[in-house]
């Protein structure tokens, strides 16, 4: 294998802060390892704060030697130590820097000509004559021309501006391009403009790209492989293809997942909490105080970045984990539990076949939608995942837990982790106990705490729900309470256990449409901030892909398609998909018609 062109093993960036006083170490970048080759191109992505930019002016020597740690290597040479003399003759002649913010780079009293012009001829033994013409031709290769040269800053827009940044970067032939944000504040044409100039010149010079960056879009564009960076560390490394097409990392899949995208359908979301404090960061996994399924090891120890297939991860678990898995489900039904008349001459029964061999996969965090019309099979199969039914064939695991043949505490234990939320609420709760009595039910059957601190387990799931928690609300039975507010009862005492998954059948088919929009967005705002799995089953395909990452097609019993929301909504594949889709209700209905 060829030596890398660059080469960063364990780098570390520790600084205190100005003017602090005992106020911690500041840990910017903490034992970062990468190679960059020959004519690739390496995307650095990450939330802000996540090190970046720390990471750009380490790579340059724009930090204090003391604070810099780790060894740097250009084409064999280290650089870790060397001196700014030896950095001078580095920087824009082996290394170059297009910055984030093009617009204060320049100075505001020189045209950009005469600094384009400065640069090249203090790394580059040309003449002014030759330097001018070679700036010349640089520009409008970038597809610009003179009069940009004779211009000063304030009289560019921020597109033109990125542009020149990126001329000056490449003015001196660098064998290593570092783009920090290159469309960053950029309109959307501006944005296609500037990632189509670095597609051209990387292939042209057959340039080593470290593109810098929150733009996935333009990370997909152009980046041979990414590393995400998450709090100074790095989470996970693969191909373009791997990391942004099947994340592995929680982190990763989080960061895709929050990301605007045409071709998605659900709403956005954020990433649950905060990036950490550099000064103290948390024990263990950096991300475990976010992480949808951290465990007791990554509270306690840091994870390596270790192989995981074809990727590297750091993650204990290696990665994101199978919430639920369901493989090749069966069930059926003796027709309304009769025999037909003629079944009943030779002793068999009608049977109806609801679910057949379905197979389906639900991983930690996820929001995941099961749509089909009426009769489909949607909620025999939602009973059978959460044990309220027993398949006649096929298996289910949760956590890696076979559970369809758990009895017992064990059973009791599963009924603590996954929760099912009923589609007829005034079905599925007893008339004659109050809401407190509803909610606490759960509480009491798993006899989780004293009598005090069930109820104020109570006071809190409700908070959450945005239901009253006073006296006299409690105190209501359910046929005191209205549509939409039953349903919210029902759903707080799923929820009271803190379980890892929640099934929900048909959770708003019952309520007008505002109150469909509040408790729908509710039940996402809850799923994001607890960071459960959550299935949604629904026959209402315009609703769910708000919420939903993935959407699973049922029809007779099957799962006949399944994919990203925004994949299934968009190029739907099957003909009943297309159905479902067509007849999904639309108050433009007029606008359609002929």
């Amino acid at each position: 294998m060829s030596t890398p062109l660059l080469r960063i093993q364990d780098l570390r960036v520790q600084y205190s802060p100005a003017g602090s006083r005992g106020g911690g170490t500041i840990r910017a970048l903490d034992g970062v390892s990468f190679d960059l080759a020959r004519g690739e191109v390496l995307a650095i992505v990450g939330e802000t704060g996540s090190g970046k930019t720390t990471l750009a002016r380490a790579l340059l020597g724009l930090h204090p030697t003391e604070t810099v740690t780790g060894s740097i290597q250009l084409g064999g040479r280290e650089l870790s130590g060397i001196r700014e003399q030896e950095w001078q003759s580095i920087r824009w002649r082996r290394i170059a820097l297009a910055v984030q913010n093009a617009g204060t780079a320049f100075d505001p009293v020189y045209t950009i000509g005469a600094q384009l012009q400065a640069t090249v001829r203090q790394h580059l033994p040309l003449s002014r004559r030759r330097a001018v013409e070679a700036i010349t031709h640089l520009v409008r290769s970038l597809g610009l021309d003179e009069h940009h040269l004779h211009a000063y800053p304030h009289q560019l827009s921020g597109g033109e501006k990125q542009r020149l940044m990126l001329a000056m970067a490449l003015s001196c032939h660098p064998d290593v391009l570092i783009v920090d944000e290159p469309t960053s504040g950029q309109d959307m044409l501006s944005r296609r403009h500037i990632v189509t100039l670095l597609q051209k010149v990387q292939t042209e010079a057959d340039l080593s790209i470290l593109l810098i960056t929150h733009d996935l879009a333009a990370v997909a564009q152009l980046a041979h492989r990414v590393a995400v960076l998450y709090a100074g560390k790095l989470a996970e490394i693969g191909t373009n293809r791997e990391v942004l097409g099947r994340p592995r990392h929680p982190y990763t899949w989080a960061l895709r997942n929050a990301y605007p995208d045409m071709g998605t359908a659900r709403d956005l979301s954020g990433i649950r909490g905060h990036m950490p404090d550099p000064a103290n960061p948390p024990a263990g996994c950096r991300f475990h105080p976010r992480c949808t399924q951290a465990v007791a090891e990554c509270r306690l120890t840091e994870p390596a970045l270790e192989h995981h297939d074809s990727r590297l991860v750091a993650c204990h678990l290696g990665g994101l984990q199978t919430l639920l898995q369901a493989r090749h489900l069966a069930k059926s039904f003796g027709a309304n539990g009769h025999r037909t008349h003629a079944s009943s001459q030779n002793g068999a029964r009608q049977v109806v076949a609801a679910v057949k061999s379905a197979s389906l996969e639900i991983y930690e965090g996820e929001v995941v939608a099961l749509v089909g019309a009426t009769g489909s099979g949607k909620t025999t199969l939602g009973k059978l995942l959460v044990g309220l039914l027993t398949p006649d064939t096929g298996t289910i695991a949760f956590q890696g837990q076979a559970i369809t043949t758990l009895a017992g505490a064990q059973l009791v234990e599963l009924r603590r982790r996954i929760q099912f939320v009923p589609q007829d609420p005034f079905d599925s709760v007893s008339p004659r106990l109050t809401v407190q009595q509803i909610v606490r039910e759960p509480l009491d059957i798993q006899q989780t705490g004293n009598r005090d601190e069930r109820n104020q387990e109570v006071h809190n799931v409700l908070e959450s729900v945005g239901l009253p928690t006073s006296e006299a609300f409690l105190a209501r039975y359910a046929h005191e309470l209205s549509g939409g507010q039953l349903q919210r009862v029902v759903i707080a005492r799923a929820l009271v256990l803190a379980p890892k998954l929640v099934i929900a059948d048909e959770p708003v088919s019952m309520l007008d449409a505002s109150e469909q929009a509040k408790l729908i967005n509710l039940l996402k705002a809850i799923q994001n901030e607890r960071g459960m799995g959550l299935l949604v089953i629904s026959h209402d395909l315009a609703l769910v892909r708000k919420i939903a990452d993935r959407i699973l097609v049922m029809q007779g019993g099957q799962i006949i398609e399944h994919g990203p929301a925004g994949q299934i909504v968009n190029h739907p594949q099957h003909d009943y998909t297309r159905t479902l889709l067509s007849a999904a209700p639309s108050i433009d209905w007029y606008a359609k018609k002929p």
